[in-house]
């Protein structure tokens, strides 16, 4: 007589419940039971569990990756270390909008990632987990009619480094992404593409990005027509056309060539 399989009672919904209990804790012992269990409802549910964990992994290594080089800076001795960017650079309409985050050494390991890659509901989450735990956080806005005065670039640092200057504690070392501030006194470092290689960056572009977009969701009830609670004011086709029918609104950015010349058939 054969010996019975240990988990031949176990029917898949109990199994599914033990795996859903706590799957980090679950025994090498159990789990190789799991694999060799013919059923092919438990296998199923093997397979899973297992792209399920491999998923995780993958997420761990990408979080130890982009912490890495924060890492090596905390060995140095800096402690407050701020990462920095901006959402808003390119859009027709709206203010650029900055933000700057010091987070703990012990934060959890949030996969923080380009911004642009998350979902809405994703952001929001990430979102409540920066004000949670961050030891601080700040916003700049710097709206359109700065940017007409002094350019994208120059608005984009002004903000940057308002949001800098407003943290508390004050940061010892500054990450941008891309961007280099010269008004401010910390050492800093401008990485292109930081907001997918460094942790903070990240962060910050994950922040400046929810905020911008409630911001232009807000303007949408406002101005109704341009979409901006879709397009956040970049130049998609909904947008450019409501911009050649009824002309800029007061938000737009006068300096730009497509509201330029919105303004211009405006005034013939």
């Amino acid at each position: 007589m054969s010996e019975q399989h240990p988990l031949a009672n176990a029917t898949v919904s109990m199994l599914r419940a033990k795996i859903n209990e706590n799957p980090t804790t679950l025994s090498e012992e159990w789990l190789s039971w799991l694999a060799s269990d013919p059923r092919k409802g438990v296998q199923q549910l093997y397979r899973q569990y297992q792209k399920q964990q491999a998923q995780i992994k993958a997420e761990k290594e990408a979080v130890r990756a982009l912490r890495a080089y924060e890492d090596q800076l905390r060995q140095q001795g800096y402690q407050a270390i701020c990462g920095v960017d901006e959402v808003g650079r390119g859009p027709l309409a709206g203010p650029v909008v900055t933000c700057a985050v010091i987070l703990p050494e012990d934060l959890p390991p949030f996969h923080f990632d380009d911004s642009k890659q998350l979902s809405h509901k994703k952001r929001q989450e990430l979102v409540r987990a920066i004000d949670h735990y961050a030891v601080s956080v700040k916003i700049a806005v710097v709206d359109n009619t700065v940017i007409d005065q002094i350019n994208i670039l120059e608005a984009t640092k002004q903000a940057m480094t308002e949001s800098i200057q407003a943290l508390d504690p004050k940061a010892d070392y500054v990450l941008t992404d891309a961007v280099h501030l010269p008004l401010i006194d910390q050492p800093q470092e401008n990485w292109i593409h930081g907001d997918a290689r460094l942790y903070s960056v990240a962060a910050a572009s994950i922040y400046a990005k929810e905020y911008r977009d409630n911001l232009m969701t807000q303007y949408a009830q406002k101005y109704p027509e341009y979409g901006f609670e879709r397009n956040a004011g970049y130049g998609t086709k909904e947008h450019l056309l409501a911009l050649e029918k009824y002309g800029p609104t007061p938000i737009h950015r006068l300096s730009f060539a497509p509201v330029k010349a919105a303004q211009n058939r405006a005034h013939r």
